[in-house]
């Protein structure tokens, strides 16, 4: 499930609030159960969620739909429209254990739409005048919600797919001289341990003072708007498994969009075993700056580089329950320093080690 604080976008008809789903969500879904959820008249939460597939899946709708419900309801929403996006096969029976979900949490529901191939049914409404059998020809495109949002800056990306992309490693030139730079990396994090004063016989403190300067280089580039080089990446993303340092770069994370520019950056151009530390610090700015769907997929490349990171697992857990960034004090490090670290591997060894 993806959720998201929205831009402010104003609403006033069926077609208005399918065109602003996109961009609510930063992509234009596919196969998949969105809940816009409102208190008053105010769009205050939206949660994604892929539609059920009754042949593969394991979880059966009812209880996708108890966890979608049980998310909405803890955003203390009044009401709620639930949106199917596939064929009627797939979306009837989702959307309407959706509904009973909603009604049993006691969330109003408004509408439950189905989207399919440029036209939009209603499950409840019956007059064939606005809601013809056929269905009612739909173009996000020609919206004017869609001109409004893209002169707010919001972006909605053709599909989940584009998003995760962006958060893709970089190939060809630029992964050959991150390696390279990386090699360079290790051999100075090797001589900075070597050269660590007999008091700080694990290197714990070198580690942190070398790792400080190199989070408030990156942070203080970033807000000026400018970029790491390959050697300044490389040299960040070897001290990042380091817990103190990790933790340093978290706490110090705001909803400007340079933080997400910043780590977004670092997790495309960093080896591949080195990402977990950096993609979570990516889903934790993504989440923070309303950006939910951007935080789901920084998290799938952190898990996929480390499946057990503490930090990654907490974060998927805080999207899990679509928690709002509001509903949390900051800073909010991980204070117990449970981020694992892992054991010796090849040339990475003393690296983890540290």
């Amino acid at each position: 499930m993806t959720s998201t604080e929205l831009p402010k976008l104003s609403v006033r008809s069926t077609a208005d609030l399918l065109a602003a789903v996109p961009y609510l969500l930063g992509f234009h879904p596919t196969d998949s159960i969105v809940v816009v959820a409102l208190r008053g008249s105010k769009i205050t939460f939206a949660a994604r969620g892929d539609l059920p597939d009754r042949q593969a899946s394991s979880v059966t709708p009812g209880a996708a739909a108890a966890h979608v419900a049980a998310v909405v309801a803890r955003q203390e929403a009044e009401s709620a429209t639930v949106i199917g996006y596939g064929p009627a096969e797939r979306v009837t029976p989702a959307v309407d254990a959706v509904r009973a979900a909603l009604d049993h949490r006691g969330v109003r529901v408004l509408d439950v739409l189905r989207l399919t191939d440029g036209r939009y049914w209603s499950y409840t409404c019956g007059n064939p005048e606005c809601c013809p059998p056929e269905g009612v020809p739909f173009d996000a495109t020609t919206s004017q919600i869609a001109a409004a949002a893209t002169l707010a800056g919001q972006v909605a990306l053709p599909d989940r797919a584009s998003l995760t992309r962006q958060v893709a490693p970089l190939g060809g030139l630029t992964r050959e001289s991150m390696r390279q730079a990386t090699t360079r990396a290790d051999e100075r994090l090797a001589e900075l341990l070597d050269q660590a004063p007999s008091a700080d016989l694990p290197g714990g403190r070198t580690l942190r003072e070398a790792g400080v300067a190199a989070v408030r280089t990156a942070m203080e580039r970033h807000r000026e708007r400018g970029r790491l080089t390959d050697d300044e990446t490389a040299w960040l993303s070897v001290l990042l498994p380091h817990v103190p340092v990790r933790d340093f770069a978290w706490e110090r994370i705001g909803d400007d969009d340079w933080h997400v520019e910043l780590w977004t950056d670092v997790v495309r151009r960093a080896e591949p075993d080195l990402v977990a530390a950096p993609a979570s610090l990516l889903a934790f700015a993504a989440w923070r700056s309303g950006r939910g769907a951007l935080a789901r997929v920084a998290l799938e490349r952190a898990l996929r580089c480390d499946p057990g990171y503490s930090m990654a697992l907490l974060m998927a857990e805080v999207l899990q329950r679509g928690v709002a960034p509001a509903g949390l004090d900051w800073p909010a490090p991980g204070r117990s320093g449970a981020g694992r670290r892992r054991g010796p591997r090849g040339r990475r060894g003393r690296r983890a080690r540290a």
